[in-house]
């Protein structure tokens, strides 16, 4: 089915001045910041071409084990995002600048972002999803009892600086995670700079707590967000967002549809879908259980189940699965390891997700019953 890499290819010869900047354009610069700048993008500030980008990428990286990451890593496809879109003049004299990123396990943040100057002389701020590491995703699952994290934080000193380096209109986005990086940033701009943002894209990130979300930014920059969702989404599902939601269709199935790469493009935009009954039925299952978990409790449980992943000692969910029966075993000794309370509130959680899926599931079935 056809995906950004063929709308790459329909709309090659389309500059940004025949045919605005659009939500797929959007989604391929949140994709392409899953590509490692580092030694490729001038620490100094400095801009570099795409192509500059491209060929100092590729003298750094094998394009062959590149491949052989597709297996495993949906996101390891990003670099290659550089060729098809040299493959014309939409993106061609695309510049990338500012690039940063931080992995830091003692504060439990896993960020990355870069600034990239278009040809219609605007500057989209892109945010790095979750990229596998298991540092990644324990920040995620913070998100469900606490309002800022080291993420979020640095995501705003970032966009409040670039802010700061130019005067020219902005965009903001992120994919998964860097989504919401994106809005948790523009939320905190001071007005000035709010003034200036167009658009602030969220594609299938998780939203945010309630007390965040009746600030005054985060009310303010409302009219310019849109989050993005496939029709089964599951972490854009995630906590409240408030932005006018767009269901677009993915030729995946499940979980997979996170995969950005999946979801289905035309020549002027993605296909349009409405959210499965799967897709409901999982948001409200996760809506059900953690509404009825208070903050110490989430934060117990994130910090146990963490407990137990990092005693392998791998720093990524792919070199755990690489070494199964090693990390099956030292996970199973950090689980007995826990206070006696700990394994019975891990595994009490388990049975309460079960319990709150099988209320979900009765109610979709007779929604008469709650009437």
């Amino acid at each position: 089915m056809p995906n950004v890499f063929d709308y790459l290819s329909w709309r090659a010869d389309v500059p940004l001045w025949v045919s605005p900047f659009n939500e797929v354009d959007n989604l391929i610069l949140s994709e392409l910041i899953y590509t490692d700048f580092a030694g490729v993008v001038p620490e100094d500030g400095s801009a570099v071409s795409l192509t500059e980008a491209r060929d100092r990428f590729f003298a750094l990286h094998d394009r062959r084990r590149i491949e052989d990451r597709t297996a495993y890593s949906y996101t390891a496809r990003a670099p290659f995002l550089m060729d098809a879109m040299l493959g014309g003049v939409r993106f061609a004299g695309l510049r990338i600048f500012d690039y940063e990123a931080v992995t830091d396990k003692d504060e439990t943040a896993q960020f990355a972002a870069a600034a990239f100057l278009l040809p219609d002389d605007t500057v989209y701020a892109a945010f790095r999803g979750t990229d596998g590491t298991v540092v990644g995703w324990k920040e995620d699952l913070i998100l469900s009892y606490r309002s800022h994290t080291q993420g979020q934080i640095r995501a705003a000193d970032y966009l409040r600086r670039l802010g700061a380096m130019t005067d020219l209109p902005l965009r903001v986005g992120g994919h998964s995670k860097g989504g919401n990086l994106a809005v948790y940033a523009a939320a905190f701009l001071p007005a000035e700079l709010q003034a200036r943002l167009l658009t602030v894209y969220n594609n299938d990130g998780p939203g945010f707590r309630e007390e965040l979300r009746l600030l005054e930014g985060y009310q303010r920059i409302q009219p310019r967000c849109r989050s993005i969702v496939p029709d089964t989404s599951v972490i854009g599902m995630l906590l409240e967002s408030d932005c006018p939601r767009q269901v677009v269709k993915s030729s995946a199935a499940g979980l997979v549809q996170h995969d950005g790469f999946s979801w289905e493009c035309g020549p002027l935009g993605f296909v349009p879908a409405e959210q499965t009954r799967t897709g409901t039925y999982l948001e409200k299952t996760v809506d059900n259980w953690v509404a009825r978990q208070d903050d110490a409790t989430l934060r117990s449980l994130v910090e146990s189940l963490f407990t137990v992943f990092e005693a392998t000692g791998e720093e990524t969910f792919h070199s755990m699965s690489t070494k199964k029966m090693r990390s099956a075993e030292l996970m199973m000794a950090a689980f007995r390891a826990l206070p006696r309370e700990k394994q019975r509130e891990l595994l009490a959680a388990t049975g309460k997700i079960v319990t709150s899926s099988g209320a979900t599931a009765r109610e979709m079935l007779n929604p008469s019953a709650n009437e």
